[in-house]
Order: structure tokens, then sequence, then C-alpha cells
């Protein structure tokens, strides 16, 4: 081999040998990204859910400027009376008090035997007392009975007689209470146990099956299903199409999300092909709580635009492109969910802790200031939350945007950064819709609340077999996140509305179903739980005295 033949070839192997080069590099990128991927997984699933900056990272960054910005928001609390937080305090155990102040009371007396004696002496005891040694909460067990109603028949003592002008006999039956469903076993209080067990504590209908036999009745998860689907459809949605009336004509901000439920039978789809639940939320400052479940084959947008017909409001959602089909409405996106992307783009090491010092960690403290802002401000009248948002979320804005500028100009590696930093620019303008109305929140949390119940349960039922189903489901899950918006018993309320509902004449009267609304004052006092756990401060121990 010639001096430029081995020239040539050593050419060859370098060019080949930084094409290998070039290859193990991006190999390697896309395996970091993928642990990383994997590491965010594992820590979703296992570790801590709070967003929040970790202690020790919420202080504000030293330049001028942000020292500046940490003297106002000092100012400002002290100006809005905020105080300071509490140190927590252990909570002692045991049971509080105000607990069990509403719930009956039965006393259990031991005596002695009246042949008892002395046992010193042999004398006969005489009884001069009784103390009250300890409580305890007895459990007593459901049980199935069998409700069979009598109608009593009277007839007339005059009509049919020589004395009546009337040759016929008249009778007259005495009023029956309507049932639930005609022609079937099923009742109110039955019916509203197979409901709260699904969708209010997520026992799929497969499990309440063994429930139902434990109680000494056979129930199949079919019927139950039927009858799920038939009281939803014919009492529970004229309910919920109220809800939905009120939100549409009430409400100047709604929240919106959406997650997938999976329908085994569609027309001309697969079972495993994904559905959608969408949800809207009253905001916080409206005149009434209200949560709207609705089930539609497909994600489009076309389906947000159906739900909203005829409303002109602020709508807060993610960035899902489907809503921009809703139209004359103020569009605010959620800070949340810009946290979250930059999150997930923290590195993390093999333990699953946050190594520090990224770009996602200083991303997640400047958008931390935003809702300490937005803490400090709540309460306020929608004018006066205006202005000290211009005056003091301006300026963490004008930080965080030029702080996305620059980072976007450096050269990285971390494909979740990219995605958080290209979506913050692309989504710029409707992120910042809340700095031009004091009603607009900064995240769309409330609409998340109330969905996470829903996306928990599914993870026991797995699926709805039949849209009938997956429509029950959405009136269900309405209703009974309404109530929780109220906190009302759940049970208690449901109960009451299919005992009340069978007896008005709602088809011809809609206005006959204001009194069934979990806002109503005509609720029956059973409806509202009898206290409050988060008031309840006093405990005692098992064996003190009540």
């Amino acid at each position: 081999m010639t001096q430029e033949e081995m020239q040539a070839e050593i050419e060859r192997l370098k060019q080949l040998i930084a094409q290998k080069d070039e290859v193990i590099q991006k190999q390697s990128v896309q395996i970091e990204n993928m642990m990383q991927v994997l590491l965010h997984a594992r820590k979703e699933r296992f570790g801590a859910k709070s967003e929040a900056s970790i202690p020790g990272q919420m202080s504000l960054f030293s330049d001028a400027e942000q020292e500046a910005l940490a003297k106002a928001l000092e100012e400002q609390k002290q100006e809005l009376a905020v105080p300071d937080k509490k140190p927590s305090v252990a909570k002692k155990s045991g049971i509080s008090r105000r607990k069990l102040e509403s719930l009956p009371v039965e006393v259990t007396v031991c005596e002695l035997d009246p042949k008892e004696t002395c046992d010193l002496c042999g004398a006969p005891l005489k009884k001069v007392g009784q103390k009250t040694v300890r409580s305890e909460v007895e459990y007593i067990r459901a049980k199935v009975i069998i409700r069979q109603y009598v109608q009593t028949v009277y007839k007339c003592t005059v009509c049919g007689s020589a004395e009546s002008p009337r040759e016929q006999d008249h009778f007259v039956s005495a009023a029956l209470p309507k049932p639930l469903l005609n022609h079937c076993i099923v009742s109110p209080s039955m019916m509203t146990e197979i409901l709260y067990e699904k969708y209010f504590k997520g026992v799929p209908l497969n499990r309440q099956e063994n429930m139902w036999r434990d109680l000494g009745i056979i129930i199949t998860r079919k019927d139950m299903a039927h009858w799920t689907n038939r009281v939803c459809e014919e009492w529970l949605q004229p309910v919920v199409d109220v809800i939905h009336r009120h939100m549409l004509e009430e409400c100047k901000v709604i929240h919106a999300d959406e997650t997938r439920i999976q329908c085994n039978h569609e027309p001309g789809r697969k079972a495993h092909t994904d559905s959608f639940m969408w949800v809207l939320v009253s905001g916080e400052n409206e005149p009434h709580k209200m949560v709207l479940f609705h089930y539609t084959m497909t994600r489009n947008g076309d389906h947000a635009k159906e739900l909203l017909d005829g409303w002109h409001g602020s709508l807060v959602t993610d960035a899902y492109a489907g809503y921009e089909k809703v139209e004359k409405i103020t569009h605010g996106l959620c800070w949340s969910h810009v946290r979250r992307k930059y999150i997930d783009s923290i590195p993390l090491d093999s333990s699953g802790k946050e190594i520090p010092g990224s770009k996602g960690a200083e991303a997640r403290k400047r958008i931390d200031q935003l809702f300490y802002i937005e803490g400090l401000l709540k309460g306020l009248p929608e004018k006066e939350k205006l202005e000290k948002r211009q005056e003091l979320s301006q300026k963490v804005l004008d930080a965080f945007w030029s702080w996305v500028e620059s980072t976007s100009a450096l050269h990285t590696t971390n494909t979740k950064l990219t995605e958080a930093l290209s979506y913050s620019v692309n989504q710029r303008t409707n992120l910042e819709t809340f700095m031009h109305d004091g009603k607009i929140p900064i995240s769309n949390n409330r609409a998340e609340q109330h969905i996470r119940p829903f996306a928990t349960h599914r993870r026991a039922w797995l699926f709805a077999d039949t849209q009938a189903g997956a429509r029950a489901n959405a009136t269900a899950y309405s209703l009974i996140e309404t109530a929780r918006s109220y906190d009302l018993n759940v049970y208690e309320y449901i109960h009451y509305v299919l005992k009340r509902i069978p007896m008005l004449d709602h088809q011809s009267h809609p206005e006959n179903l204001e009194e069934l609304m979990p806002w109503s004052k005509d609720l029956p006092k059973e409806c509202y739980r009898t206290n409050n756990p988060e008031k309840d401060e006093e405990s005692f121990d098992h064996s003190e005295n009540i």
C-alpha cells in the first residue's frame, strides 16, 4: 500500500470514527432522556406529589430587582394583614368530641346480680350511684329487608245503596308512593347505595355483587348496571341539566378539562379506542358551586363548543387547541400546567432526587412567586386584585419572559426543557390573560380537583361497557361532585333526590327541580353534614368520659 493510499485510509477511518462518535453521542442523549422519563414516572407514582419548590428553595433571587420584589411582597403582606403561618403542631391521637356530638347514644348499665352480697362481711348491698367509665363507637351493620306496599281499598257506604241515586258501588284506594322503576325491586335506598359505592367510593359493580350477597340477596352486576343507566337517564339527568343551565346563565368564569374513558361498545369503533369525559367547573366566586361531566366519543373541540353554546365569559383551561373553537370568550391558561412541564424537565439522580442547579428548578421558583402573590391577594375585590397584580406580578412576569428568552438561546440536550420553553413562548398571550382581568385565576386547579375522583375510580372499574353506561357516569359524577362542593352528606342527598323526584311533575313543571339543587334551601337537614372535621380541634382519649 502506497503512502497516499495509507493516508486516504486513515482519513476514511477518521470520518468513520467521527460518524460513530456522533451516533454514540445522540444515543447517549436519548438514553439519558429516557432514563429521566423513567425516573420522573417512578417519582410521580411513588414520590411526593407537591409541585411547589422544596423547603429551602423558596427564597427569591439575589439580584437587585428580585430583592426589591421581595421587599414589595413583604410590604404587601403587611398591608393586607396576612398572618404568618403558625408552626405545625403534631395532632393529638384520639377522636374529637365534636365528631361524636351528632351520634345517638345508647347507655349500657352494668348491674350486680341482686343476690350479690358484700365480699367482706356478706351483708346485702345497696345501690348508691353510677359512674360513666368509657364510651365506644359501635357499628351496626346494614341489613336488607323486603318492603311490601299494601294498598287499602275503601267502599263508599252510600253509593250503590237504595238511598243513593248511583246504582254502582264506588271504591277509593289509598295513595301509593311512585316506584323508582316500574316492575322492578329496586328502591331509592338500594339505588342510592349502588350509586354511592360506585361513584363516591369507587367500588365497581362486580365487587358490589359480593357485598349484596353477604347481606343475603343475589344481585348481578348486569342488573345493577341496567338500573343505574335507567335511573341516571330518567331521574338524575334532568337535575344535571338544570345545573348546566345555571352554569351557562350565571358564570363569568368556567374551568374546563378532559380525561380519557374507555367505552367498549361504540358504533364503528374498537373497544380499546379512547373516548373522553369533559368537566366544567364554575369559578371560585360564582353564585353557585357547580360541576358538570359530559361524555363524548372523541376529543374534537366541537364538543366543547356545544357544551358552552351561548356562553360568553372567561374560560380557564390547559393549552388544548380544541377549546379555541369556543367562540366569543376570553381564554386563560393554567400556570400550574406550565410549572408542571418545567418540573418534568428537572434532572433526577438514580435515587429519584432532584439534581440542584437545573434550569427547570429555576423556572419553578419564578412561577412559584406568581402563586405566592396570588395567595396574598386572595379574597380581594376584582378591581383591587387586578391593580395589585399589575403592581407586583408584572415584575415577576417580565423577569420570567426575559429568562425564557435567554434560556431558549442556550444549547441543551434536555428535550423536556426544550418542550417547556417552546410551550411557554407559544402560549404567552393566553398565559398573561389574568393580568387583564381580576376575576380570572392563574391556574385550572379547580377543574383538576373535581376530575381527580373520576380518574382515581377509573382504575378500579376500568371502563364503561356501553354508551348508556358512559353517560350514566357523567350524570352521577356531575351530581355527586356538585354535592361535594357544598359539603353535603352525599349519600343522604342522593337518597333524598331519588325519593323526591318521582313525586315531582318535572316534565310539565321543570321549575320544580329547583328544590332538588345542592344549593337549595329546601333540602332536609339530613342532607347536611352534622360536623366539620376541619374545625374539630379538641380531642379526648377513649377512656375519657363524654
